[in-house]
């Protein structure tokens, strides 16, 4: 896993996309903060830049660093939880302007699975996290499921768990409003 972080934070840091196990399914990754990487994932995925992607965190501390005001429900939101939580929060900044919804709102996950985790803590940055799909196909459940296309499409793919022949869960997903107020999207 080691070698597969450092290699894994150097295409990163040069504004490449991984392709890497999360918390959910396998992600195609970015730094959040690059529009170019951001927009190399949106032409991977053949997807439009209207439809938002998500962000990884390490950690709910760094949360203030890319939202303006978070609703204190949030915070317990993320404490309570039993399984892998979207929150979309109001009021997204010090990110790629691209990875933004029209609102300027952004999906934000604390991630607590080792390997997701260990490299946003590394990487020091916000993390694009987005289904390793081209957009309107299924997502895959694991590694094996990951087309080709996505694969000859990144600059690097983490090895580390691409034998787990699991069926994760998807992330639950909230709209949090300025004033606390939730809208489920997914639960």
């Amino acid at each position: 896993m080691h070698e597969d972080l450092k290699k894994a934070v150097e295409v990163l840091r040069e504004g490449g996309l991984i392709l890497y196990p999360t918390d959910t399914i396998w992600g195609i990754g970015c730094d959040a903060t690059n529009k170019e990487a951001v927009k190399r994932v949106y032409d991977l995925k053949q997807r439009h830049d209207s439809k938002s992607m998500l962000v990884l965190l390490d950690n709910v501390a760094k949360l203030p660093g890319y939202i303006d005001e978070i609703p204190d429900v949030a915070y317990d939101m993320m404490e309570f939880t039993n399984k892998p939580l979207t929150i979309i929060f109001d009021g997204a900044k010090n990110l790629a302007d691209n990875l933004l919804a029209e609102d300027g709102s952004i999906g934000i996950r604390i991630t607590s699975e080792a390997f997701s985790q260990q490299l946003c803590g590394r990487f020091k940055k916000p993390l694009v996290s987005t289904s390793a799909n081209v957009s309107g196909e299924s997502s895959p459940q694991n590694f094996s499921e990951i087309s080709d296309v996505i694969k000859q499409g990144v600059d690097f793919i983490v090895s580390f768990r691409q034998e787990e022949m699991k069926n994760p869960a998807p992330s639950s997903i909230i709209k949090l409003g300025k004033g606390g107020e939730v809208t489920i999207i997914r639960e």
